[in-house]
């Protein structure tokens, strides 16, 4: 009972026989009952019907020839056994006593204590019951036979219930069988079912264990429609993401590589030449300025992967605190402002009042930092750039926007994917990645929008505290 397969028939079948059961149940006393109750109304009307004829020969006092041949052309004429029982006043009412004429030939009467007859004499109408006689059900129905407005005798109509016990049994066996060939089928088709759909679940632990071993050019072979296959689907989209992460992590490595090598490697060569050559102060201080900018760059790939391992640990704090944006912005346009002017790309700063968010100061400075960088890094020279702070729809913007050629829609999608850099220019790959995740951290989201001649990154924060007003 392991394997889903068995599980799913073993369910098949509790199903299957739990129906059977509820129709067995609820059918086989149904039916018994109904036919009973058909038999004692039938019992009822003849009785009635014979009611007359019966007290008629009674009140002539027939002799036993007469009142025998009475008592059987009833029975012939109803089909059912006639008994005639005399009836004597009793503490509690009328009684039934003693038998004065039976079609079976009989003096003893079918039935010891006349139920029927006791229940018809109480009501003064037609009564009916059900016994058992010698192991083996009888019905019965009574009417009692009135002489000047008193009951004289009882005629009882009685006839065996086999009939009914007959059919009731063979509905029974039908069911009975019908149920073990339905339980057989359900059984068999289910555990072919089960099987079917393990064979599914089975090539796809088979795909998942290729993907686990990195293999991401396998597809999941499974085209269904139900859960089975949307399952299939959602692995192959994981695939999918696994294959784009797997190449953005080889071209990371090889990215990182070249991005470590080329400034060791120049610091290296710049150490070589003060160690064995005495540069001119003009040439000692070019060779320190670049060696700054190896540093540098060497610097931010450092935070870049330090920050990124903090992300991916979840162990990076954000304090939520008030942040004005137009206020940062202008600080961070100022920061920028050497690597702006020798860009030849001005930064218009564009802020309001009321964009206040409550956020982490360090991180959103740090967002705009990796903006504004872009900005600057991927566009041609002399781009305006604009940075803007604003209040609208509930929450504090901070947009970033300049005039450059735009995204390709197909990178669009992937600007914010770890390690991806779109158009070949020198860096990690990991600034956008973690300015949205940075976002995120602080209940806020990142988005982009682009066109021809245009690219636009907003910053969504939640609000904070305006001139001591909560908004």
């Amino acid at each position: 009972m392991n394997r889903v397969r068995n599980r799913l028939a073993a369910l098949f079948f509790v199903i299957t026989a739990a129906a059977i059961g509820f129709v067995y149940l609820y059918v086989v006393p149904q039916l018994r009952s109904s036919l009973t109750a058909e038999k004692l109304d039938r019992l009822e009307q003849m009785g009635t019907d014979e009611r007359g004829r019966l007290a008629d020969g009674l009140r002539r006092g027939p002799s036993e020839i007469e009142l025998r041949r009475l008592v059987r052309g009833v029975a012939r004429r109803t089909d059912a056994r006639v008994t005639l029982l005399g009836v004597r006043s009793g503490p509690t009412g009328p009684q039934p006593k003693f038998v004065i004429g039976d079609s079976a030939l009989g003096h003893t009467a079918i039935l010891r204590d006349y139920p029927a007859a006791t229940e018809a004499l109480d009501s003064g109408g037609v009564g009916s019951a059900v016994e058992q006689v010698a192991g083996k059900r009888t019905g019965e129905s009574a009417v009692p036979l009135f002489v000047r407005g008193r009951p004289r005798w009882v005629a009882v109509l009685s006839t065996p219930l086999a009939e009914v016990d007959d059919s009731v049994a063979w509905v029974r066996r039908q069911i009975l069988i019908a149920g073990m060939i339905a339980l057989a089928a359900a059984l068999a088709v289910g555990w072919m079912a089960a099987r079917a759909h393990a064979k599914r679940l089975r090539r796809l632990e088979a795909a998942a264990e290729k993907v686990a071993e990195g293999d991401f050019a396998t597809p999941i072979p499974d085209q269904g429609a139900d859960e089975v296959g949307q399952l299939a689907s959602t692995l192959n989209e994981m695939r999918q993401r696994l294959a784009r992460l797997d190449q953005a992590r080889k071209e990371f490595i090889a990215n990182a590589s070249h991005e470590l090598r080329t400034p060791i490697f120049s610091l290296g060569g710049f150490v070589e030449l003060l160690d064995e050559e005495e540069p001119d102060p003009a040439a000692r201080e070019e060779f320190v300025r670049t060696m700054r900018e190896q540093v540098e760059r060497l610097t931010r790939l450092t935070a870049d992967l330090l920050d990124l391992s903090k992300l991916d640990a979840d162990v990076l704090q954000v304090n939520a605190e008030r942040v004005d944006l137009g206020e940062l912005a202008g600080r961070i346009a100022e920061e920028f402002g050497p690597a702006a002017e020798r860009h030849g790309s001005p930064i218009e700063v564009n802020g309001d009042r009321a964009a206040v968010a409550l956020a982490d100061p360090d991180r959103v400075a740090q967002i705009m930092r990796i903006l504004v960088d872009n900005a600057l890094t991927h566009t041609p020279q002399g781009t305006s750039i604009a940075i803007a702070a604003q209040r609208r729809d509930g929450a504090a913007n901070l947009v970033v926007r300049d005039d450059g050629p735009g995204i390709d829609p197909h990178a669009s999608a992937r600007v914010f994917d770890r390690f991806y850099t779109g158009d070949r220019v020198s860096g990690s790959g990991l600034g956008l990645a973690i300015a949205r995740e940075l976002a995120l951290l602080m209940d806020g989201e990142l988005g982009l929008a682009s066109d021809r001649g245009r690219t636009e990154f907003t910053l969504r924060l939640p609000v904070g505290v305006v001139e001591g007003t909560t908004t």
